[in-house]
Order: structure tokens, then sequence, then C-alpha cells
């Protein structure tokens, strides 16, 4: 069965993104978060997001400007199945994507039963709230960027229960940056 991972760079206030939707100007990104992301993606064969992100991914990765600047990472994010999950989203365009309008949970159960490598979620809030309270996802990977926001979005959004988790390992970086993953503390089973 296939690993579902949600990946995202927060601060140490617990925020994905500032005050503005998209807002990640604070996002430290180098050189060594870069071969991390290489590594991250080599071993992902799908990507799963939400309307939101999802737009935000596809106007920058297709972009003159993006296959310029990070031309590996970029030529990846283009070339990998990708599903959005959204009910009032008209189409998805970007290149290997299809968009799923049904339950989430069920369409994830069956991307977790075919062969393959890990599928990641990048960002997507909600959309990974909505697999968070179904015991679908297998790791929580995140960047704590050393900043404190005073404001944002919150990465975690309210749950009616609670979610123990257990440190699976860190890895700290040279710009102060750390990841940690982790995994829920007990397995239940999905949906």
């Amino acid at each position: 069965m296939r690993t579902v991972y949600l990946f995202n760079m927060i601060s140490l206030d617990g925020y994905f993104e500032g005050p503005s939707k998209g807002q990640i100007d604070w996002h430290h990104v180098d050189a060594e978060f870069n071969a991390f992301a290489v590594d991250q993606l080599k071993a992902t064969d799908m990507l799963l997001f939400g309307r939101i992100t999802y737009e935000l991914m596809a106007g920058y990765w297709p972009t003159p400007s993006a296959i310029s600047d990070d031309p590996e990472v970029a030529h990846m994010m283009n070339a990998i199945p990708k599903a959005v999950f959204s009910r009032s989203l008209g189409k998805a365009d970007w290149n290997n994507t299809q968009l799923i309008k049904t339950d989430p949970a069920e369409a994830v159960v069956n991307f977790k039963q075919q062969g393959g490598k890990a599928i990641g979620i990048f960002g997507s809030a909600d959309f990974a709230s909505t697999l968070t309270t179904r015991g679908l996802i297998d790791e929580y990977r995140l960047i704590v960027n050393p900043v404190v926001l005073g404001a944002g979005t919150p990465l975690f959004k309210p749950m009616s229960d609670r979610l123990t988790l257990k440190l699976l390992s860190t890895r700290p970086f040279t710009s102060g940056n750390v990841l940690l993953t982790y995994g829920p503390e007990k397995t239940t089973d999905p949906i």
C-alpha cells in the first residue's frame, strides 16, 4: 500500500501562509532545500491538492520563470501525475492533472491501494484536514522556518478528536529550518 504524506513549511507559530492568501515570502528556500525537494519528489509519483493550492502551483510551475529558476523541480512538478479535489473548479489544465469532484477520502483510499511510490500533499490545509480526520495521512513532514509571523493561516484546522503523533525523524538545515517528520501514534482503519 502506498504512503500518503503531507508536506508543508510552517512558521514557529504554526502558520503555513501569512495573513494574505498564498503569502509565503518568508519560506527559506536555498540550494540545500532544493536538493531535499528533488529527493522528495523522486520518491513521489502522485501529488494531491485542494483547489487553492492547485491554482497557486499550476500558476507557477509551468511558467518560464519557474523552469528557468528551478528547472529540475519544475520538470518533476509538471510531469508527476496530480489530482485536484474541488467541487467548484471547472477544469484542471495543468499537465497530468485529474479533477476529482467526489468524496476525497474514497479517492485517496483507491490511490493508496494502487502500486507505486509515495503520494504527496503540498499545502492544501483544508483538504489535508479532511484526510487527517479520516486517518488517511501516514506522515506529516513539516519544515519549521525560524520566523514568527504573528498571524496567518494555521496548518491544522480545529478537530473534534486529538491527533497524537510520534516523531519519526528530524533533519536540521544550515538555514535554521528544521524538518520534523511525524506519523500517527497508532494506526486506525481509514475512513
